[in-house]
């Protein structure tokens, strides 16, 4: 199994980083929607928000992780025919993919660092983690809290669309363009266009 990228194709530690983001992330948003509508005060909620903000934590080492094997082992270079803007869109819908998956998890901390209820965050019940210096611009830390709430819930629908856009262009290089971009964020083996339709 090829653990590095090629010039044509991702290897396995490529592959791995993407679909085990993408699974953590859909979880995540899932559960974060569902907590909105939990009494606060319900010792089931805390144990939630406890296990949601662990796997936050995770998705933000695993941003940093894959940012770092972006940069020693660089993706396989888009399709030669792929028009201009079309490349430029898939450059900056990355770039934009990777900026919300480092501002999601650290609006989410200064979230809970500016929380008046000083609770303290717990990685998986064993790792603490201290709480970050919230700007005072901000306001008071209830003001601070809603504030950064509000950012951290636009910041998931901004996910939403991006995640949607991604698939749906990826779906579209893969049944209109007929090429290899979905194929091998799939599989280490060689990827092989299909003939293009006639007619």
């Amino acid at each position: 199994m090829q653990i590095r990228n090629t010039s044509t194709g991702y290897g396995s530690a490529a592959i791995a980083f993407h679909w085990i983001m993408a699974a953590l992330m859909i979880g995540l948003f899932a559960v974060g929607k569902y907590m909105t509508g939990l009494d606060p005060t319900a010792p089931d909620t805390f144990a939630i928000y406890q296990w949601h903000k662990s796997f936050g934590f995770v998705v933000l080492a695993l941003a940093a992780l894959r940012l770092l094997w972006r940069l020693v082992n660089p993706s396989p270079a888009l399709p030669a025919d792929m028009p201009a803007y079309q490349r430029i869109v898939a450059h900056l819908s990355h770039a934009g993919l990777y900026a919300v998956l480092f501002a999601l998890p650290i609006s989410g901390w200064l979230m809970v660092s500016a929380s008046p209820w000083g609770i303290p965050t717990v990685l998986f019940d064993v790792i603490p983690v201290p709480h970050l210096p919230v700007p005072e611009v901000l306001g008071t830390k209830a003001q601070a809290e809603e504030f950064l709430k509000e950012v951290h819930e636009l910041l998931g629908f901004v996910l939403l669309g991006l995640v949607a856009a991604h698939v749906a262009a990826a779906l579209k290089h893969h049944f209109l363009n007929r090429d290899t971009i979905l194929k091998r964020i799939v599989s280490t083996g060689p990827a092989r266009a299909k003939p293009a339709r006639r007619g």
